[in-house]
């Protein structure tokens, strides 16, 4: 396997598959490449049907001036070579799907809502971005996604990044179409979103990093992710915040220890305590707070690895009195007493609730709650969040977490138990259709997310790394149909995106001659899970 991975990324030929592709990932569910070819110059103008399609037109001009260096104007009338955004009133198609009509005299990109109209751009620009002159290839493109949801989770708390590397992350989902981007802000190492009812979450609690408790403290003001979500947003991109509780609470204790229901040796401050009314409104005050930096009206709140840190409130008498109180027999109970009460909260702003998989038996309003089923060697919570009727997003560990190694010879990151590990190809075969729990349950999965975790990521480098190319394999995991896909064909079709990458500095996995692994001096990584 090692071997055929080099062989493919130092781009050693390999047999074109006999039916002809389309140079696009993820690749669209029909197209044909028609005869001529269109010229795209600063005569060419682009025009849209509705006033509210500018900023999409904005955005199409200002990637062709970053791209090919080519001004276009935007006008509202047709002429000879245009560029034509279209709300169409076809509804057959479904959601986010577009029409991509590019002929010699003229391009029109349709759709019958917005986000199919951005996915056609999308794809129109990938078209542009890999000929190597503004002569392009005609093709005829009817396109829609295989599921709604197409996710990548970044672990900020463990690792700053910052928002340039955040946008440059943001820039590359919009590439594949990939359109949630789940903000893990908030953990053990850190915290990283400006509250400002509660300054000390990030005076004290945006101090440090997995690699050095003492780093100075960053994190984001809330000026920083208003331009993030607009950001996103100019891209079609929907941003998820992850405020972690009861459990992985160590940062935000630090800060306010009065609210702190202890941990372990091992693991110290590690939990809110549920015993405490404070402790809900002092939370809900914090979530009141998220709603208003983030539209997407969904808030995930970690609910994972309770049981690691929480000991303590054997002890405590606050939680020992809501047990008697409220007849909660033992610690799980006291748990999911305190996930619903954080669901109530939630729901009187009118926001979703997103959870991990470890919330499935805690009786939550399914129409109200996602869960995201993680642990791949636990098929059985998978079964009973869809028997319990809830939304699942799919991001089991393998393959789908990118802080596993994606070849044999990695020094650092994850290997599961039997030294199983996440390359690409993986990636790219991966279906929720392939796991059984799943059948009869189709309408139930929302679909697939990519989760990149920090304990092994101290740079830029070492993300990139991690992400790209596996990034595009997700793509075309979660966008085209299982029937339509082919790894060898993905792979001819993945060449000229390494050399995107390339060209953008993007530090991706390739052959390690020239693209050695970025290895983070601290190599000793303890996890959860």
């Amino acid at each position: 396997m090692k071997k055929l991975l080099l062989s493919f990324f130092v781009g050693i030929s390999m047999a074109v598959s006999a039916q002809q592709s389309c140079p696009v990932i993820p690749l669209p569910a029909d197209f044909k490449e028609v005869a001529g070819s269109f010229e795209l110059s600063e005569r060419s103008t682009i025009v849209f049907d509705q006033p509210n399609l500018a900023p999409l037109a904005h955005y199409l001009q200002k990637e062709l001036l970053k791209h090919k260096n080519l001004s276009l104007n935007i006008g509202q009338k047709k002429s000879a070579s245009t560029i034509s955004l279209k709300i169409s009133t076809k509804k057959t198609a479904g959601t986010e799907a577009y029409e991509l009509d590019m002929k010699p005299e003229a391009i029109t990109i349709s759709a019958h809502d917005h986000n199919g109209l951005f996915n056609g751009v999308s794809t129109f620009l990938q078209l542009v971005r890999q000929s190597a002159t503004s002569s392009l290839s005609c093709w005829k493109i009817t396109d829609a996604p295989k599921y709604a949801w197409r996710g990548m989770m970044l672990d900020e708390s463990r690792y700053f990044f910052g928002k340039e590397k955040v946008k440059q992350l943001m820039d590359w989902m919009a590439f594949y179409k990939l359109n949630r981007f789940h903000w893990h802000l908030t953990d053990q190492p850190g915290w990283r979103i400006d509250i400002k009812k509660y300054p000390k979450l990030t005076l004290i609690g945006g101090i440090g990093n997995y690699f050095n408790p003492f780093a100075p403290a960053k994190y984001y003001s809330q000026d920083d992710i208003n331009e993030i979500v607009q950001y996103a947003a100019e891209r079609y991109i929907q941003v998820i915040p992850e405020i972690d509780m009861p459990g992985h609470a160590t940062a935000a204790n630090m800060a306010y220890p009065e609210y702190s229901g202890g941990g372990s040796e091992k693991h110290p401050e590690f939990t809110f305590n549920p015993g405490k009314e404070a402790t809900y409104q002092y939370l809900t005050n914090i979530l009141k707070e998220t709603d208003v930096l983030f539209p997407s009206q969904m808030i995930h709140i970690g609910g994972d690895e309770v049981a690691f840190g929480n000991k303590k409130w054997n002890n405590d008498p606050d939680v020992q009195q809501l047990m008697k109180t409220k007849g909660l027999k033992d610690l799980k109970a006291v748990e999911y007493y305190f996930i619903k009460r954080m669901a109530d909260s939630i729901a009187k702003i009118n926001n979703k609730m997103l959870a991990w998989d470890e919330v499935a038996e805690a009786e939550l309003e399914s129409k109200n709650t996602i869960v995201f089923w993680w642990r791949h060697d636990r098929p059985n919570t998978l079964k009973t969040a869809l028997h319990k009727g809830y939304a699942v997003v799919i991001c089991p560990r393998i393959p789908l977490y990118f802080d596993f190694v994606q070849d044999a010879s990695d020094v650092s990151g994850r290997r599961w138990s039997a030294g199983e590990y996440s390359p690409i190809e993986k990636v790219y075969a991966f279906s929720p259709g392939q796991i059984v729990e799943t059948a009869g349950h189709e309408k139930q999965i929302m679909g697939i997310q990519a989760n990149l975790w920090t304990e092994t990521v101290n740079s830029n480098q070492r993300l990139d790394y991690l992400l790209f190319p596996r990034i595009s394999a997700l793509a075309e995991a979660a966008w085209t149909a299982d029937v339509k896909k082919d790894f060898s064909d993905f792979q001819l079709r993945l060449k000229n995106h390494l050399e995107q990458f390339k060209a953008a500095g993007i530090y991706y996995y390739n052959n390690k001659k020239t693209n050695p692994e970025p290895i983070p001096k601290k190599l000793s990584v303890s996890y959860l899970d």
